[in-house]
């Protein structure tokens, strides 16, 4: 057991945070087109969702008409569907996506519920060298997003990773916490686990959060967990791959997405710390094999 108890970043991660963070407003989309056009890189946005009706025509349509057709940064626009009830599928399909549905893609694999499948199995049907990865349920944002989150990887080879972080506009359902933060399950699980036993990953803002890039090279050297847990599991595994430097993080202006109630909240909290005990030698007592699960890598 460790005799003190780290309350906020160390100075490793201090001088990380000095080094790379950036803003979504330092990479302007015609200067990037012209470092992916110099490098020859490919680049595919992935969208996994289930049940994002109300939602996932906006999120495609937007990012085709800026980043395909308007300026033509990205080569391929994917949604992998984890078995929907609704019309989600259809509905992205119109929007100008390519839609997979998770079961079907490597069926030989087998088929394992959660968005740790989606992504996953996205590098089964796409060919970027650089995948950006957005939530479906987005509802206030803009398409700087995808550009935020290439800038540090089209400008720097050392960069493998970046993840997002933004600043939560509140809902009308919202009735509790601020804009400010990391959301419920980083500030109350996510961020102590990471500041008591990976304090070089404390200066990220928002680990959890689902906006990420990488390079495929990377994505194809980490296991993916099939739960909730796929965010800080993929952030651990980029540390031991690349070390803190190969990663970065992009501040992506304000995001809202819709609400979840606090008990769904509660079963992404234990996925996030079950996946985090696999890779972080946190001591969890008295695990059932429900959490251990989670732990499970697919094939």
């Amino acid at each position: 057991m460790r005799d003190e108890v780290t309350l906020g970043p160390s100075g490793p991660a201090r001088a990380w945070f000095s080094r790379r963070t950036s803003h979504w407003r330092d990479w302007p989309a015609p200067a990037l087109l012209s470092a992916k056009r110099s490098r020859g890189t490919r680049i595919s946005v992935v969208i996994p969702a289930r049940d994002e009706e109300p939602t996932v025509g906006g999120v495609v349509s937007a990012v085709r008409r800026a980043l395909m057709d308007q300026v033509p940064l990205v080569d391929e626009l994917v949604v992998m569907d984890s078995d929907s009830a609704d019309a989600t599928a259809a509905v992205a399909a119109r929007a100008g996506a390519v839609v997979h549905r998770c079961r079907d893609v490597g069926p030989a694999l087998g088929t394992y519920p959660g968005k740790g499948e989606a992504l996953w199995k996205s590098l089964l049907v796409t060919s970027g060298d650089i995948l950006v990865f957005l939530d479906a349920d987005l509802t206030r944002w803009g398409t700087h997003f995808v550009t935020g989150l290439l800038g540090p990887l089209l400008t720097d080879q050392e960069v493998h990773l970046v993840k997002g972080c933004y600043d939560r506009l509140r809902g009308a359902d919202a009735t509790d916490g601020s804009g400010a933060g990391g959301g419920r399950v980083t500030e109350l699980m996510a961020r102590p686990l990471l500041n008591l036993h990976v304090p070089e990953l404390a200066g990220f803002a928002q680990p959890l959060a689902g906006e990420t890039a990488a390079r495929r090279a990377l994505l194809e050297a980490v296991p993916f967990p099939v739960g909730y847990g796929v965010e800080i599991a993929t952030l651990l595994d980029a540390l031991a791959v690349c070390g803190l430097d190969g990663l970065a993080e992009c501040h992506l202006g304000t995001r809202q997405n819709r609400h979840q109630r606090l008990q769904d909240l509660s079963v992404m909290a234990l996925e996030v710390l079950a996946a985090a005990e696999c890779r972080a030698d946190v001591d969890l007592r008295g695990h059932g094999e429900g959490v251990r699960g989670q732990c499970e890598q697919p094939p």
